[in-house]
């Protein structure tokens, strides 16, 4: 499935096609990764990680279509500009956006920027409803979308990660954490 998305990203940036929203947004969501990734982190959560758990995921919940809604945006918000520069990628969800509306960059990235925000109402949302998968499965997607926050805080750390998250993965793994 995300093989698929993938070459159809790939298919516009070769036609130079900007997509309608709708269209950008059935490839998009996959393409964020978040519905793979979450299938993946999955994989170490032992008795919670039930066929039923996995179906759950693969039926795109609404904590999943959020999440994909949340990176996606993110992604797209950084690195539209250095996408378009270097790929000559034209269909981002901003892109998109301005095409479709015909505004502004800036009134695109305001959008969207509103979109992620109610996005993150829906994910609280499904939080304070009763479960219908453990809470550990629910932490574990929702901690993927998370680390957008710390990727995109000062730019495109996912392409430049040397320049841009080294402090971070060195705070991480590498520097005690004093106890005292």
């Amino acid at each position: 499935m995300i093989a698929r998305a993938y070459l159809e990203e790939a298919k516009w940036v070769h036609e130079k096609k900007v997509p309608t929203m709708e269209e950008f947004m059935q490839v998009g969501l996959i393409t964020s990764a978040i519905p793979l990734l979450s299938v993946v982190s999955l994989l170490g959560l032992g008795n919670f990680a039930t066929k039923d758990v996995f179906d759950w995921v693969l039926n795109y919940p609404k904590l999943v279509t959020a999440s994909s809604v949340i990176y996606r945006f993110i992604d797209d918000i950084i690195t539209h500009e250095y996408e378009k520069e270097t790929r000559g990628q034209e269909a981002t969800s901003v892109q998109c956006y301005m095409k479709q509306h015909g505004v502004t960059k800036q009134e695109a990235i305001d959008e969207l920027y509103q979109q992620i925000s109610n996005a993150w109402k829906d994910i609280n949302e499904e939080c304070l409803k009763p479960f219908t998968v453990p809470s550990p499965v629910l932490k574990r997607i929702i901690s993927l979308v998370r680390v957008a926050s710390v990727v995109y805080k000062d730019g495109d750390g996912y392409t430049f990660s040397q320049l841009l998250l080294k402090d971070d993965i060195t705070s991480l793994l590498v520097d005690p954490v004093p106890l005292s």
